[in-house]
């Protein structure tokens, strides 16, 4: 489904992702954790197209992103749905035209269909009867529920997940991590979970990738990687500060 291969990316003299491949198999979900500043959200803006690698390729069912027109890379982006870090909802529009608006977007116009599906996701989500309200009306639980409906709407292939447990206490983030599993296999999506968030990352990672200095150190799965005895991965795993690589300036 997703082919990322030899990407590398800088930033003037910053070099942020080094040499980056890997793929991802049709309805495979997979976990890309690491250290912040690894280049996690620079690699997901490359797999939708926000960002072109200045060597390497990324491949969405066989098709090669770099050097695509916009109009071509619309209808690649049509295959994706993405729940943004903070919902990313649109403040002056309710529940209900947020999520509907990928649909309008889309070209539906039928105005039965589009409240049918509205009405479907937010019943997926447990938020049924909510589509009047504004977005200031919800607590944070709630607008990542809307924003993981509106990113479900559209029926996408593959779905990306940008931190989406950040900011929210355990209770609430379980029931975001529950909400994925369930989007998950009752649509049988590819998901791309970025997350430092050790518990979402095992439930949703069948796979498990952790980046360390802008490149893939392990690719492994879930078991594996959470059973490392490679100090570098179990750390991160557990949480717990090496001194020696921790700039206090």
């Amino acid at each position: 489904m997703i082919e990322v291969s030899k990407v590398r990316k800088s930033f003037g003299d910053q070099v942020v992702l080094q040499s980056i491949s890997f793929s991802v198999e049709a309805g495979e979900s997979v976990a890309i954790i690491g250290r912040s500043g690894t280049g996690k959200s620079v690699l997901i803006k490359h797999l939708v197209g926000l960002l072109s690698p200045d060597e390497g390729a990324v491949r969405v069912e066989g098709q090669d992103l770099v050097g695509m027109s916009e109009r071509q890379m619309l209808s690649v982006r049509q295959k994706f749905g993405m729940l943004f870090q903070g919902a990313a909802l649109f403040d002056s529009m309710n529940v209900h035209e947020n999520i509907a608006f990928p649909l309008r977007r889309s070209g539906v116009t039928d105005g039965a269909e589009i409240n049918r599906r509205v009405e479907e996701v937010l019943g997926l989500v447990e938020l049924p009867g909510v589509g009047g309200k504004m977005p200031s009306e919800l607590s944070g639980g709630m607008q990542k529920r809307v924003g993981l409906a509106r990113a479900i709407v559209h029926r996408p292939q593959i779905i990306l997940y940008d931190e989406p447990t950040t900011g929210l206490d355990p209770v609430v983030a379980d029931s975001i991590d529950q909400l994925m599993m369930r989007v998950r296999d009752q649509y049988s999506v590819t998901s791309i979970v970025i997350t430092h968030d050790m518990r979402c990352a095992r439930r949703m990672g069948q796979r498990i990738i952790y980046l360390r200095e802008g490149q893939v150190y392990l690719d492994a799965p879930a078991e594996e990687v959470f059973n490392s005895e490679d100090p570098q991965v179990s750390r991160f795993i557990r949480g717990e500060a090496d001194l020696k690589e921790v700039d206090f300036s």
